[in-house]
């Protein structure tokens, strides 16, 4: 799916909108309502009042880490963002340079054998290009230092060039973000669920929406490579699937919570249509083609509209449903990225 939709820069959310005003707080964002061909415009804080009873929310409880780490390849500064643990205790992850600006532009990969110096007297080097992509994301053995303990010590949250400033993890953490018992993460946040506060999900525990817990680490998604996903950790536990299936069968809605809880949930799905519990790796990429087997609705923020993303917003709503939405985000100057309004899609 192509769209022809160029995000003006000044729509891009600089900051937290809790750092927009005085008594505003996670949950003050807009928030693009889409049910087929109808856009309707809301405040997130409406979320309880847009569902009903038996509707089933399944969210990331995913950390984020504090994945940005400074180094040095020679005499070359270097910013490592690392991405995602192999089971060989290898890291997958992506060089950057300093733009100067405190954030970080696409420096080319490799070669193998690049050394980068890490803080604390550590190190890695870059082995292969990851799956044979663009040669952007390599895999590196990491020496002489934990990587948890790199990232707690000398991390701090992956920020891009169209945010204002740097930001403490917390402000990258969602409601629903849990200690993982291997510290695994995200290297960025999952991002759809950051509106929720504890306001508006006892408000929708009250009205009877129901929450399924899933995790998916998801790894760096640089602004300007649109890549598909590449394979990540996910797990789907039993309570969660007895949940969805129960909603399912129930005639209550499954919404999922941002774009990562798609990929989890329609990763432990069988020829059945029934959800199973599953834990591994995945690399299902959602399409039209493809289609949705368990989700009815989503929850997502407005990015730029790259090929991965609006795939899976169209095999969830049609293309009628994402185009329309994207104009009238567009109209309605809704600001995008991470830290910017949400929209829902819903059958």
């Amino acid at each position: 799916m192509t769209l022809a939709v160029r995000v003006p820069e000044e729509l891009s959310a600089r900051v937290p909108v809790e750092q927009r005003g005085a008594g505003l707080e996670r949950d003050a964002v807009r928030m693009l309502v889409s049910r087929g061909a109808e856009v309707a415009h809301h405040t997130f804080r409406e979320l309880p009042r847009l569902l009903r009873a038996g509707d089933l929310l399944v969210v990331n409880t995913s950390a984020t880490l504090a994945a940005a780490v400074d180094g040095w390849s020679g005499h070359t500064r270097v910013v490592v963002h690392f991405s995602t643990r192999g089971d060989d205790d290898r890291w997958a992850v992506e060089l950057r340079e300093p733009d100067g600006r405190g954030t970080t532009r696409a420096r080319a990969g490799g070669p193998a054998g690049t050394e980068v110096c890490l803080p604390g007297g550590g190190g890695l080097v870059l082995e292969e290009p990851l799956g044979g992509r663009s040669g952007r994301l390599w895999w590196a053995r990491v020496a002489g230092t934990d990587v948890a303990g790199l990232l707690r010590e000398h991390g701090r949250p992956i920020r891009y060039a169209y945010t204002e400033r740097d930001q403490p993890l917390s402000v990258y953490q969602t409601v629903f973000a849990l200690p993982s018992a291997d510290r695994a993460g995200s290297a960025e946040m999952p991002s759809a669920a950051r509106p929720f506060t504890a306001r508006v999900v006892a408000e929708l525990v009250s009205r009877g929406v129901q929450f399924a817990p899933v995790v998916l680490h998801t790894g760096v998604a640089s602004a300007e490579a649109h890549e598909p996903p590449y394979p990540e950790r996910f797990a789907v536990p039993e309570a969660s699937a007895r949940l969805i299936n129960a909603a399912k069968a129930g005639g209550g809605r499954v919404v999922a919570v941002g774009t990562t809880a798609v990929r989890a949930v329609e990763s432990a799905v069988g020829a059945d249509g029934a959800v199973r519990a599953r834990a591994g790796w995945t690399d299902l990429v959602v399409t039209p083609e493809r289609g949705v087997r368990v989700v009815d609705g989503l929850l997502t923020g407005l990015h730029e509209p790259e090929a991965s993303h609006l795939l899976m917003l169209e095999a969830v709503a049609g293309r009628v449903a994402i185009e329309r939405g994207y104009k009238a985000a567009l109209q309605g100057r809704y600001l995008w990225h991470e830290f910017g309004d949400v929209h829902l899609v819903l059958p």
